[in-house]
C-alpha cells in the first residue's frame, strides 16, 4: 500500500461525483466544479435547482447538452486551471456557462473564451439557471423528476459540506476573495441547523462545517436569537457548534481564524458526548509578525503558541491543521527561519504550504522586495520536510491505540480506506485496514487498534 502524500492544495475540495442516470428524452446538463468546498457547495446548489426542474445530470461531456463551469479565482495558476477547463469543455461539448469566482471577471474570461453562452459570478444561481433555460429549455415529466429531499450531492453519502456564511470582511492583501464573494453574510442559525438535520436523516455521518471565516459566523447579525426547536439559538458559532454536535453525526470545522473566543469551543470538543470533534482547521500562514502584519491578516496581533497551548491545556488531543505561505513579498530569510522553529513549537498535525503567487487585483502585487522562485521552491521543500517529520512522529506515536474511524472506501481486493476523526476527507491522511474488512461498508464506524503508521498514513486492524 503507497503512503498517501499531504495536498498540496488544501483550498481544493473533492472531485465531485456524478451518479444520475438521465431518462429517455431528458435535457441533460454537465457540471466541473473547480476550486474549494464552498464553491462545491454553490455547485450542489445549482444541481439542485436543476433537477427540480427536471435535467439530469451528466458525469461527461458527451451526454450533455451544455457544460456549467464552475470557476475558482484564488489564485493564478487557479485562473489558468479554470481558462483550461473552460476550453476543454468548449471542444468537448461546444455549450458551456462559466459561473464562479473567476466570473467575477467575464472580459478577462471572454478574451480567451468569446464563444461562450454567458458568464456569471460566485453564488449568482438565478443566472445560471436563466442562462441553462435560454441554451437547454426544461422539459420536466411531473410523474418522474422528482427531487429527493436531500438535493443533489456531488460528495460520498457520507459525508456533507454545510456552509454557514459567504464572503469576508478581512482584507488581506494577498487574497482577492472579498472582492468576488462580498462582505460577510451569515445564514440564521435555524436555517444552517435544519440543513444538518435533513442531511443527517439521509444518511450523512459527517458535517464539514465551511465558510470564509467560519469563526466571525453571525457577527454580520449581530448574533441574532433564532427559533429552534422549543427555545432560541443565536447566530454565533460557539452556540450553532453546540447544537450540531447534537444531531447524531461527526462534526468538523474549517476555516476557523484564532481569535480569543474559540477558546469558548474547546470544552464543546473535549466532551465525548457531543459529536463535534477535536479538529481545528486554522489559516495561520505564517507566524512572524512582521510579514503577517505585511499580509495585514486579522490574527497579526495574536500570540498563537499561547492560544494552541490553552487549546491543548484543556482538551489534550485535538488536532491542529492549517496551511501557511512561504515567499511573501519581503520574507526574509530571518522571518522564514522564525516560521521553522514556530512550527517546531507548535507542533501542528496536519500543514499544507503554498508558495506565494501574485494574484491580479491583490494588494500584495505592489509591495517591494519580492522572493527569487528559487527562493520560495527551497523555503517549501524545507518547510514541508520539517512538516512531514512532525507528522510521521505524531502517528507514529498513535501505534497501539484503539482509534474510532468512519470507512471511505473499500477497493476490490478488500482493503478498506478509512480516516480517524482527526484526519478531514481528500486533504489529510488515511487509516488502511488491509485484511478482515469483509462485511464492512461505506460510512461504518468502528474501532481499529492501529498496527503501523507512516509519513502521512495509518494502517491498522479491527479489534
Amino acid at each position: 500500500m503507497t503512503q498517501n502524500p499531504p495536498n498540496l492544495r488544501p483550498d481544493l475540495a473533492p472531485k465531485a461525483r456524478m451518479t444520475d442516470t438521465p431518462r429517455a428524452g431528458q435535457p441533460t446538463i454537465g457540471m466541473v466544479s473547480l476550486g474549494c468546498p464552498k464553491a462545491l457547495v454553490d455547485s450542489e446548489r445549482i444541481l439542485t435547482r436543476l433537477r427540480a426542474e427536471g435535467y439530469a445530470i451528466s458525469p461527461d461531456y458527451a451526454g450533455a447538452e451544455a457544460v456549467i463551469v464552475n470557476t475558482c479565482g484564488f489564485l493564478d495558476s487557479a485562473k489558468a486551471e479554470s481558462l483550461d477547463a473552460i476550453g476543454e469543455a468548449l471542444r468537448e461539448n461546444g455549450k458551456v456557462i462559466v459561473t464562479g469566482c473567476l466570473g467575477a471577471e467575464p472580459d478577462y474570461i471572454r478574451e480567451h473564451h468569446p464563444q461562450i453562452l454567458a458568464v456569471t459570478g460566485p453564488h449568482q444561481y438565478e443566472q445560471v439557471l436563466d442562462a441553462v433555460h435560454a441554451s437547454v429549455p426544461p422539459a420536466p415529466d411531473p410523474f418522474i423528476d422528482l427531487l429527493p429531499a436531500s438535493g443533489v450531492s456531488l460528495t460520498p453519502r457520507h459525508y456533507s459540506y454545510l456552509k454557514i456564511s459567504e464572503g469576508c470582511n478581512h482584507k488581506c492583501k494577498f487574497c482577492i476573495i472579498p472582492d468576488m464573494r462580498g462582505r460577510l453574510a451569515s445564514r440564521p442559525a435555524h436555517a444552517v441547523l435544519r440543513e444538518a438535520e435533513k442531511l443527517v436523516e439521509a444518511g450523512v455521518k459527517e458535517l464539514l462545517v465551511i465558510s470564509q471565516d467560519t469563526s466571525a459566523y453571525g457577527l454580520d447579525r449581530k448574533y441574532d436569537l433564532n427559533p429552534w426547536k422549543d427555545g432560541e439559538v443565536r447566530s454565533h458559532i460557539t452556540d450553532l457548534t453546540r447544537e450540531l454536535g447534537q444531531l447524531g453525526a461527526w462534526v468538523r470545522l474549517h476555516y476557523v481564524y484564532p481569535y480569543p473566543h474559540v477558546r469558548d469551543l474547546i470544552p464543546i470538543m473535549a466532551d465525548p458526548s457531543n459529536g463535534v470533534l477535536p479538529y481545528l482547521d486554522i489559516p495561520f500562514q505564517h507566524s512572524h509578525p512582521d510579514v503577517l502584519r505585511r499580509m495585514a491578516r486579522p490574527a497579526a496581533g495574536a500570540k498563537t503558541l499561547d492560544e494552541i497551548a490553552a487549546w491543548r491545556s484543556i482538551c489534550p488531543d485535538i488536532t491542529l491543521r492549517s496551511t501557511f505561505i512561504v515567499g511573501y513579498p519581503g520574507e526574509t530569510e530571518e522571518e522564514f527561519q522564525h516560521l521553522l522553529d514556530w512550527l517546531d513549537e507548535a507542533q501542528l498535525d496536519r500543514v499544507g504550504c503554498f508558495q506565494y503567487e501574485n494574484v491580479a487585483g491583490a494588494r500584495s502585487n505592489a509591495l517591494p522586495d519580492h522572493v527569487a522562485s528559487e527562493v520560495k521552491q527551497d523555503r517549501w521543500d524545507r518547510f514541508m520536510a520539517k512538516a512531514q517529520a512532525i507528522s510521521a512522529a505524531k502517528l507514529e506515536a498513535k501505534v497501539g491505540r484503539t482509534l474510532e474511524v468512519i470507512v471511505d472506501d473499500i477497493d476490490e481486493d478488500g482493503i478498506a480506506t478509512c480516516r480517524t476523526w482527526a484526519d478531514a476527507p481528500e486533504i489529510d491522511g488515511n487509516l488502511f485496514i488491509d485484511e478482515g474488512a469483509e462485511g464492512l461498508a461505506v460510512g461504518d464506524f468502528l474501532q481499529v487498534e492501529v498496527e503501523e503508521a507512516g509519513e502521512y498514513d495509518l494502517w491498522g486492524a479491527l479489534t
